[in-house]
């Protein structure tokens, strides 16, 4: 395995603003992304309370079923003490769901590690797992590259409108097959069978699509201590009563001041990422008809199409008694986390760090301030064969993920034509047409349209040769243009980064188990810069 660095050309205009624009970091958060941010954040943090013990005894319950590591074990004891939490999150996708899942779990626990060493205090790593979300279509799904292309396979179970994924139970027999045939698709290697099983086991042993997520984040990261909890976890939610409260009653206020920022963001060109409301109360409940959010109307929160109508009473009133009917929004939820973790930064990707630009007031506003943001790594890995067919089509890596190979393909393509055998057939319609005028002038005005019909006949005759000449010289050369397919589908599948297309299962099918284990040893760099792992 080895590493470089690279620098993504046309990055994302957030990002570029938020590691190099200090006016734009002034403007919409509290710390810049600096070693100077951590001790002045640990200081913050040590002047506010959490509910220490009940959240590590939260957290251990929630782990217990999936295996708690000695290295788990010791953090969870180091959060009930004087811990603080790096953490980042992501919805439960099938198998790990894209890359980035994993490469935000790997910069959690990597930028847990480089903290705990500088500054001299526990610093444990935590994944969020949104098991709150419903968007089922997000997470319901697999790419593989089948026959040359790139494939989505989606898992097909009908499930209840805006169900969350934490609710969200599969059916076995449908889970294994989908994997097995997901499996089919990567191809047999020397690692199937075992991580085949592996898998396996996880749908086994769990119900939801939450459990079987975390079930193999677990497996993966227990090594490092990765500490993961369900935002879903009923027991959380009791942890959350009193913060809910303070959501419900500053409402008004919070969605005047995120609907304000974003307007400010989007008047600089940076977009309006989540389309913030000013009657929005940021806050779901929990409806038999599904999750469904809740908007302010004179005075309460509704929701129309469900017929739901509370009084700011009778929704405190929920928050008490029954908290898991209320969920947080991608407004609320960072809120959340920060009133009830000792974050000291949080590790999200760039549509997560634009939308936490629109929140530096309502933090205030709450009397804390937002943690510092690291962005995630971001990685592309580079197998044997696509590094051979970079060499053998002469492309260079920046040349790949700046989307060039079709261009590329097309002008190897435009070589390979048959100019004589060209030549040969525009000379034939040229002959065609001219003796069919010659016909034509031979005899009278009735026989003109069967004329026109038989030269039409010949035209597409010969367009039939021409695109059988081409497609024999494309069968001729496959091999060679094979190697653009592996770059494209490898490398930059769909059009998207690598990390956002497959499942980790994919590579690990190929270079076995311990490639996240590998990739955690390598000096991965958190500054920007796309990371290039060659396998």
């Amino acid at each position: 395995m080895e590493l470089e660095s690279f620098v993504l050309q046309n990055g994302n205009k957030v990002m570029q603003a938020y590691n190099h624009d200090e006016k734009f970091i002034h403007n919409f958060f509290d710390y810049k992304n600096e070693s100077n941010s951590y001790p002045e954040r640990l200081e913050e943090l040590s002047n506010r309370s959490f509910l220490r013990e009940e959240l590590a005894n939260v957290i251990k319950t929630f782990m217990e079923p999936f295996g708690i590591s000695d290295k788990a074990a010791q953090h969870i004891g180091e959060l009930a003490e004087n811990g603080v939490v790096v953490i980042g999150g992501q919805q439960a996708g099938i198998m790990t769901g894209p890359l980035y899942s994993v490469h935000k779990a790997i910069t959690v626990i990597l930028l847990a590690e480089m903290k705990r060493k500088e500054l001299g205090v526990p610093v444990i790593p935590v994944f969020w797992v949104a098991g709150e979300d419903h968007d089922l279509n997000e997470i319901n799904h697999v790419y593989t590259e089948t026959s040359g292309m790139v494939t989505k396979h989606k898992y097909r179970e009908k499930y209840i409108l805006k169900l969350m994924a934490s609710d969200a139970e599969y059916s076995h027999e449908m889970m294994t097959t989908f994997v097995k045939d997901t499996f089919r698709q990567f191809g047999e290697t020397e690692h199937t069978k075992a991580l085949l099983d592996e898998v396996l086991t996880a749908v086994r042993m769990e119900t939801t699509l939450t459990g079987f997520f975390v079930r193999l984040m677990n497996d993966l990261f227990s090594e490092h201590g990765l500490l993961l909890i369900d935002s879903a976890y009923k027991p959380l939610r009791e942890l959350e009563k009193s913060h809910f409260s303070d959501l419900i009653q500053e409402a008004e206020n919070i969605a005047k001041m995120i609907a304000s920022k974003e307007e400010e963001f989007d008047a600089l060109g940076f977009g309006k990422p989540i389309e913030a409301e000013y009657d929005a109360a940021n806050l779901f409940y929990v409806h038999e008809t599904g999750r469904v959010l809740l908007t302010r109307d004179d005075g309460y929160f509704v929701n129309s199409s469900a017929g739901i109508r509370f009084t700011t009473d009778e929704l405190l009133k929920v928050a008490s008694e029954e908290p898991w009917l209320l969920s947080n929004n991608v407004a609320t939820r960072p809120i959340m986390q920060d009133l009830v973790l000792p974050v000291l930064a949080f590790v999200g990707g760039p549509g997560e760090i634009a939308y936490w630009a629109l929140l530096k007031d309502a933090f205030h506003h709450l009397g804390i301030k937002m943690p510092i943001l690291v962005p995630r790594i971001s990685i592309t890995l580079i197998t044997p064969q696509a590094q051979q067919a970079m060499t053998d089509v002469s492309m260079s890596l920046s040349d790949v993920l700046s989307g060039k190979v079709q261009e590329e393909r097309e002008q190897f393509i435009g070589t390979l034509h048959n100019e004589r055998f060209e030549d040969l057939i525009r000379e034939t319609e040229t002959l065609l047409e001219s003796k069919y005028s010659e016909l034509a002038s031979a005899t009278d005005r009735s026989m003109e349209q069967l004329l026109q019909k038989n030269l039409e006949f010949h035209k597409k005759q010969l367009d039939f040769l021409r695109n059988k000449a081409e497609e024999s010289i494309l069968i001729k050369h496959d091999v060679a243009l094979r190697k653009y397919r592996i770059l494209e589908n490898e490398l930059i599948p769909e059009g998207s980064l690598q990390e956002r297309i497959y499942t980790p299962y994919t590579f690990m099918n190929q270079y076995g188990t311990k490639l996240v284990r590998d990739l955690l040893r390598q000096p991965l760099k958190m500054d920007g810069t796309h990371q290039i792992v060659y396998l």
